[in-house]
């Protein structure tokens, strides 16, 4: 036997501080009791606005990959770095180790959140796709908790290694490549606060 849901139940969660209560009948408005934040049993227009954020950090992920992130201009030499350039450099100047961090936590991993986002989307949408709840929750809670720790700051330190070993009086311009960078690690971080894993067991509950 399938256990209850809170909302079957006539419980609503908040989001903000995660307490469940059960709205008050008539009440058009439902605020949580305790911190007053607008409680939804669901996120409202949470497929729409996933999708959005997800397109869109899709598009961006593009360039942010072949775009120069930086050029540095110095007495000796002029050079345009993209991630995997600077990724190419450190591996051949004897630093592999970095070289791999900085690639998977630049280049891997914002495309790796992209797609088990994607992938829990689509599960949501539609019935040929089976994901257990529970896995694509557990899958959902990754996706999130590493979200919260932005890898801007691996990639901008394995730079700045390249940068220690270049001429000095080097002269830093930023390119596009670091805007679409950003963009990309925001727009993924969006993609997660909207999607809602409570649908997950909907779909999986209307799936049979």
């Amino acid at each position: 036997m399938t256990a209850a849901t809170a909302r079957e139940a006539g419980l609503v969660a908040c989001l903000d501080c995660h307490l469940v209560s059960r709205p008050v009948e008539g009440t058009t408005r439902l605020r949580c009791p305790r911190c007053r934040a607008p409680l939804h049993s669901r996120k409202p227009q949470m497929i729409l606005r996933t999708w959005a954020f997800l397109i869109a950090a899709y598009v961006l992920y593009i360039p942010a990959n072949v775009l120069p992130v930086m050029d540095s201009n110095s007495l000796f030499m002029s050079s345009s770095d993209t991630i995997l350039s600077g990724v190419r450099f450190l591996w051949k100047s004897g630093s592999p180790v970095t070289a791999s961090i900085i690639f998977f936590a630049s280049i891997l991993e914002p495309l790796l959140k992209l797609v088990g986002l994607t992938a829990l989307v689509l599960a949501v949408q539609h019935s040929g796709l089976r994901v257990r709840a529970r896995s694509g929750a557990r899958v959902y809670r990754l996706i999130h908790v590493v979200g919260r720790w932005s890898m801007t700051d691996l990639f901008a330190a394995g730079i700045l290694a390249a940068l220690v070993q270049s001429p000095t009086l080097a002269e830093i311009t930023v390119r596009p490549g670091a805007l679409a960078f950003g963009l990309v690690v925001v727009l993924t971080m969006l993609a997660s606060l909207s999607f809602d894993p409570r649908c997950l067991y909907d779909a999986e509950a209307s799936h049979g």
